[in-house]
């Protein structure tokens, strides 16, 4: 049966990168997960490719098709918490697909939309309106679910947010797909630097 699933819907938070550390901490303490640290200023492209190299050589993976789809690059700054986040889904995938799962990422308008493609199992349907709540997970350790809990959480609290599904091909479930999407201004450096000083504005 198919690793901890995800029901990824829900209102949509708005967030400043600026508080990130504190709402996020208060969401990786319920979630079991370490604290975030702070932000790390570099390129998206740049990002997304370290995240993909990463994980291709300290995973037990056969084949992983990372595709970058994004012609222009941004300055942004990621919190350590929002690569966890991406890094959930992506280990969430490889235990229901060891042999080949896919890693796209795209940007729409003003959306960042990473997807994540596997040929496992697929997701149970009731897990389908159950996933990113505690406990939650096929899973027999205790505190499963917890994982995705914490990437749905983090990536409302960013205004964005996670959807899953399951693939068919000729009638059969071929796979499972699950899309996180966050807006740009929430990662944009630009956006880090102005909120960074409207809070100094306000101290002073």
């Amino acid at each position: 049966m198919r690793r901890q699933g995800p029901a990824f819907f829900g209102r949509h938070g708005t967030y400043r990168l600026v508080a990130c550390k504190t709402i996020v901490s208060g969401i990786l303490l319920s979630a079991g997960e370490a604290r975030g640290e702070s932000s790390v200023k570099t390129t998206l492209n740049t990002f997304l490719g370290d995240i993909a190299e990463e994980f291709r050589t300290t995973r037990p993976i056969v084949a992983f098709d990372y595709r970058n789809l994004i012609e222009h690059d941004m300055p942004v700054a990621f919190d350590s918490a929002l690569k966890q986040m991406i890094c959930n889904v992506l280990d969430n995938a490889l235990e229901a697909s060891p042999r080949w799962l896919s890693f796209t990422a795209a940007r729409e308008e003003n959306q960042l939309k990473l997807t994540v493609d596997d040929t496992g199992p697929g997701f149970v349907p009731s897990m389908l309106d159950q996933i990113g709540k505690p406990y939650q997970s096929t899973k027999a350790k205790t505190g499963g679910g917890l994982g995705l809990f914490f990437v749905v959480n983090v990536a409302r609290k960013l205004g964005g947010a996670v959807t899953a599904h399951n693939r068919s091909e000729n009638g059969h479930v071929a796979g499972a797909t699950v899309c996180l999407t966050l807006p740009l201004s929430a990662i944009s450096l630009e956006a880090e630097s102005a909120a960074t000083a409207e809070e100094r504005n306000h101290v002073d």
